[in-house]
């Protein structure tokens, strides 16, 4: 449908594509690309990148992980795909505000001249927006942390349905990803980019944001379904236990208390009022 009627007729049956765009199963592909975009669930990126690596001996193409997430070991995406030059690309964006040609803005994570090219020719007239960092990893933790935070701003936004509540979390939850930034090694700063206090805002402020609605719903007094099939919900619910335990395993329980918070009410037997009452401290 996309090469014959320019429509993607499972998730865009409506948008016309650009006549530019065709779809293949044809991994040689590969083989001439000068830019691969991973644009795929983040837990079939690797073994995806796995497949397709020896297409792109020789040919040594720019790799970018545009997926939200990590992989199923818990590691950054980037240090797992098999590519010589990668990079994350990550921002606040919707996707069908994307597909509508809506100005977005993205943090490219990775080398300064990958990022010159990226910006000045692959997006040239495309309404796409860059910032740049060199630290890969902080551009990848910052698509992990925002998923369980948002779930952790919806669930006090469900209680109060307050804008002074909801910024009061959010403030606590940009100073606990700051922290990780550095627990992690990272550089502190690219919290102030569109990776950092951008995405939290759009997936922790915004009810398009499934990761914001889980929370809402569970603090309306909905009973959360951890076997749901929504792929960015479960990401989101996955990275409040990798993280959770990670604070407490390097007894950081006090630095993060959203966090602990999440994870007891999440995986142990604190219920909404616990939470509310752990994250106004």
């Amino acid at each position: 449908s996309i090469n014959q009627d320019h429509r993607n007729t499972k998730y865009f049956p409506m948008h016309i594509l650009s006549s530019a765009l065709t779809s293949t199963a044809d991994f040689n592909i590969f083989k001439t690309a000068d830019v691969i975009l991973l644009v795929i669930p983040s837990k079939a990126i690797v073994p995806f990148s796995e497949k397709i690596a020896s297409y792109t001996k020789g040919n040594d193409p720019l790799v970018i992980n545009l997926a939200k997430g990590m992989s199923d070991d818990g590691a950054f995406i980037t240090e797992k795909i098999p590519f010589k030059r990668t990079a994350s690309v990550k921002g606040p964006s919707f996707a069908i505000e994307v597909l509508n040609g809506i100005p977005t803005s993205f943090t490219f994570g990775g080398n300064k001249e990958d990022y010159k090219a990226f910006k000045t020719v692959t997006l040239k007239d495309t309404g796409l927006y860059l910032d740049y960092t060199q630290d890969v990893r902080a551009v990848e933790l910052m698509s992990i942390l925002k998923n369980m935070y948002a779930i952790g701003i919806g669930l006090v936004s469900g209680r109060y349905n307050s804008p002074n509540v909801d910024f009061m979390i959010y403030t606590k939850c940009v100073n606990e990803m700051r922290k990780l930034l550095k627990l992690y090694g990272c550089d502190e700063e690219v919290i102030f980019k569109y990776c950092g206090i951008g995405d939290l805002g759009l997936t922790g402020l915004n009810d398009l944001s499934r990761n914001r609605t889980l929370g809402m719903l569970i603090g309306k007094g909905f009973t959360y379904d951890q076997n749901s099939s929504s792929a960015t919900v479960v990401e989101g619910h996955r990275t409040i236990k990798l993280i959770g335990e990670l604070t407490k395993e390097n007894n950081l329980e006090e630095d993060f208390p959203i966090i602990q918070a999440l994870y007891r009410l999440m995986y142990e037997d604190h219920n909404l009022v616990n939470y509310i009452s752990d994250v106004f401290k």
